[in-house]
């Protein structure tokens, strides 16, 4: 993770805001149902001023006059990523989500607490170059095929994300239901089914132990450890004390230890380093007797803020102690907004996951239930968002034009700009040069220098591999060895560099599909942007829509009784069909210029081998429904989330008149869609970070 700072002046007042953005190799979180990660999506601090520009056409945002209030910044958090989609034989259809569930080694998790320790951003020239300087060499809409809107409205200015509590997604299950936290107590089972009996006390524990094993499981030292002498206790009183203390501390290890000639019980913090290399390894659950009319996985709703799924689960698992494969989900969420979805977990009760509600900060466990299955990625029906934008610069009407287009007409339904990244090296240009088999190049984009914002060690390293070429050399530089390049120097230093696709295999497999995937998009959102300009927003002969999950071409009788919501365009891929219209045609010459044979998208790995799938042009929102309130605190929170109702807090109050107005919105999106772009359509505005910052250069010191 990137950091810089900004100082933003107008009439009276000075603002200093931290840019946050992720290293070229390394990935913006990913929604794996819908996606809706935002321009600052996985910072540790908080989010740049993110203001965006009133436009109808492509005109410089640098001609817009800027706003002359202060900006106000939400609060300081934490953490990372993953995503992938499937490649199923027949036509698939990007409705569903994608992805597979990815889990963290303990070592990197070791290292992820490593990665705290921020390093200063370094320019293309050094010290002295400024966040927005840095950010000139990055990506903008135009460079990833986003080009066009459908509707002829008026934009207008606000600020996404201000505080991440202005962003809230709900899953919406299976059988479309939005999953809410609503209760927080344990289910009451039969006497049968209460035969996994965990202590809940222990006597043997004095005052002090209790507040020592309490500070010890909150982080205060969590490189320390309590001893608890048990020189005098028979083996199944040690027994119930390891059990009480793992019980009521989650998070704690323990185990029996011989000092000076004395029994003593060792409780040490499971995150710990020192412990993680004393304390053996939490390898599978515990195995505790589980009833047999009890279902097997534990369903529980989680509550988070600011924190992506998968960190979730990792944190999840090590208070637990258990391995983060045995939870699964329905789809992944953000970072920087307050999500709630449905998880399972498997053969863990649900006394112990409401314990975790007394030492997890910013989650809340919940609506718990056993079920005889677990949860399967994609089988949720969408997302439902609430979302507020602040400090809007419109009238009513505007307003109503906006929100009234996006119920009716909807938005393109592009591929955000999280998708490709933010350096100068985008990831799909990664993703055609693994395409194109020339894995020199792969090697070379991953690893070569770049300009732009850049961590300092990332920046040693890179120079260090351009001066030498020695991937042993460049990984001393790191001191975050799971970043996209330690994996790939690792590899590169062990199966050396004539087996560059052996080396670029030790990266997870999601994070190398995601670059392929990547090209997809590029090549899916230009041709999109080319079918709107061509033909409008209706359905033309050679179009293609899904009858039965089977791409049909249209032909020019039926086009005039379709809707242009029902018109999809495929990604390529050898398992698909193109439009019959000049637009079909392009994929083939844009293919073509990348050096890249659409009849033949089938890679000697596997893994690569492009199947293609079909998603649909446009998007309709569902639930659409605003309205624009005002505020004079800038900090004031503006939407009631789940956690304030359970603990009965009073409800936002918006004001009759204030000094600053928001537009509140919420609408329900269907999976694999992204958010950030039906907030574009309503603004009218270029998602990128290079934009937003140019934006906001009149500002800078």
């Amino acid at each position: 993770m990137f950091r810089a700072a900004l100082r933003f002046t107008g009439p009276g007042w000075t603002r200093t805001v931290t840019h946050c953005l992720h290293p070229a190799g390394s990935w913006h979180s990913h929604n794996q149902s819908t996606n809706i990660t935002g321009f600052y999506s996985n910072q540790k601090t908080s989010p740049a001023f993110q203001q965006f520009s009133s436009r109808d056409s492509f005109a410089p945002m640098e001609d817009k006059e800027p706003l002359t209030e202060p900006i106000h910044i939400g609060e300081k958090r934490t953490c990372p990523e993953e995503d992938s989609e499937p490649s199923a034989k027949r036509a698939r259809v990007q409705d569903e989500a994608n992805g597979s569930h990815v889990t963290k080694t303990k070592e990197e998790d070791e290292e992820l607490e490593a990665d705290e320790e921020e390093e200063p951003l370094v320019g293309e020239d050094g010290e002295g170059e400024s966040f927005a300087d840095m950010m000139k060499h990055g990506l903008s809409e135009v460079d990833v095929g986003i080009h066009k809107f459908v509707s002829d409205h008026k934009g207008f200015s606000g600020i996404l994300k201000e505080r991440y509590s202005d962003f809230v997604v709900h899953e919406i299950s299976k059988e479309g239901k939005i999953v809410r936290l609503d209760d927080l107590s344990v289910p009451v089972e039969t006497e049968e089914a209460s035969v996994e009996v965990e202590p809940t006390d222990c006597q043997a524990l004095t005052e002090e132990q209790k507040q020592q094993l309490a500070d010890l499981q909150l982080f205060k030292n969590k490189e320390g450890n309590v001893a608890i002498e048990v020189e005098n206790d028979s083996k199944e009183k040690r027994t119930l004390l390891h059990k009480a203390v793992k019980t009521l501390y989650p998070g704690l290890e323990t185990k029996t230890e011989e000092r000076e000639g004395k029994k003593f019980i060792v409780a040490y913090h499971a995150a710990g380093k020192k412990a993680l290399a004393e304390v053996r390894t939490a390898a599978a659950p515990r195995k505790h007797s589980w009833p047999k009319n009890r279902g097997s996985f534990c369903h529980f709703v989680l509550y988070k803020e600011n924190k992506d799924t998968m960190d979730a689960i990792n944190v999840l698992s090590r208070f637990l102690r258990v391995r983060p494969n045995v939870f699964s989900y329905m789809g992944t969420k953000d970072k920087r907004a307050i999500t709630v979805q449905e998880i399972a977990v498997l053969k863990i009760s649900a006394e112990r996951l409401s314990h975790l509600n007394k030492c997890l900060m910013n989650f809340k466990l919940g609506n718990f239930s056993y079920k005889k299955h677990p949860l399967k990625l994609g089988e949720l029906q969408g997302n439902h968002f609430t979302v507020v934008l602040r400090n809007v610069s419109c009238s009513d009407e505007q307003v109503e034009q906006a929100m009234m287009s996006l119920r009716d007409t909807g938005f393109i339904n592009y591929y955000g700009m999280q998708r490709f990244g933010t350096t100068a090296v985008p990831t799909h240009q990664v993703g055609r040069a693994i395409l194109q088999n020339n894995w020199t190049e792969v090697m070379d984009l991953i690893l070569k220098p770049r300009p732009g914002a850049e961590k300092g060690y990332l920046v040693k390293c890179r120079e260090e591999w351009a001066q030498t070429q020695d991937p042993e050399a460049a990984l001393k530089k790191l001191p975050v060895k799971r970043c996209v390049e330690g994996q790939l120097l690792r590899g590169l230093s062990m199966y050396g560099k004539k087996n560059i696709i052996t080396a670029f295999g030790l990266i997870p497999r999601n994070n190398r599909l995601m670059y392929i995937h990547s090209y997809q998009s590029f090549v899916w959102n230009t041709m999109v942007s080319r079918r709107v300009e061509a033909y409008g927003l209706k359905a033309v002969e050679g179009d293609l829509v899904l009858r039965g999950g089977t791409a049909h071409v249209l032909t020019a009788e039926e086009a005039e009784k379709q809707s242009i919501h029902d018109v999809v365009m495929p990604l390529p891929g050898f398992d698909v069909i193109y439009p019959t219209h000049e637009v079909g045609k392009g994929y083939r010459d844009l293919l073509t210029v990348d050096n890249l044979d659409i009849d033949n998208l089938r890679h000697k790995v596997r893994d690569y081998s492009l199947a293609g799938a079909y998603r649909r042009i446009l998007i309709r929102p569902s639930d659409v429904s605003w309205e624009v309130i005002q505020y004079d605190d800038p900090k004031v929170p503006l939407i009631y989330t789940d956690v304030e109702k359970l603990e009965n807090k009073s409800l936002p109050v918006y004001l009759k008149e204030g000094k600053y107005r928001a537009l509140k919105m919420e609408f329900s999106l269907p999976p694999s869609t992204y958010a950030t772009m039906a907030i574009r359509e309503v603004l009218k505005m270029d998602t990128s970070i290079k934009n937003q910052t140019q934006l906001n250069t009149v500002w800078l010191n």
